[in-house]
């Protein structure tokens, strides 16, 4: 029976992919607020070439910074650092939400009316409904600024 043979050492295009990784998580890592980077207490040399990776503007030198950073990355188990980006990203998919939301609402309200007014207040009771007529009626008269000021209103009570 033959003896089972070591796995072989990953391809060079698997290599390639994984610094590329790793530096694409430098990155999303450097972008995230001081405070986020200090609760995931990485080791000091790692923490001050993210600051520094924030910091850079010339092509060139950035390029060599993201796989600085990639090589500091190797020791390190990327799991909670990928799971910090992704709660970090969370806030700014809740607020692209709500703006679509929001959206949905005043073009239904544009299209259909006092009875989607009615419908919004039922579904958000928190909306001044003389307010949100009173920026029907302008956005029906064709006014300028009307469609701003009924998304306003609409985002308030949302």
């Amino acid at each position: 029976m033959s003896e089972p043979r070591d796995p072989e050492p990953p391809s060079k295009t698997r290599r390639k992919r994984d610094a590329e990784a790793l530096q694409s998580l430098g990155e999303a890592l450097a972008a995230l607020p001081p405070a986020t980077l200090d609760a995931l207490q990485l080791p000091e040399r790692l923490r001050d070439a993210l600051d520094a990776l924030a910091q850079i503007k010339s092509r060139e030198a950035l390029r060599r910074q993201r796989q600085y950073v990639g090589r500091l990355m190797r020791d390190i188990d990327p799991e909670p650092l990928q799971q910090a980006v992704g709660e970090a990203s969370r806030p700014g998919r809740e607020a692209a939400r709500r703006f679509r939301d929001t959206e949905a609402w005043r073009d239904r309200i544009a299209a259909e009316g006092a009875s989607a007014i009615l419908r919004f207040l039922a579904a958000h009771p928190g909306g001044d409904e003389a307010a949100l007529h009173a920026a029907l009626a302008d956005l029906q008269a064709g006014r300028a600024g009307a469609a701003k000021r009924l998304f306003r209103l609409l985002s308030e009570a949302m």
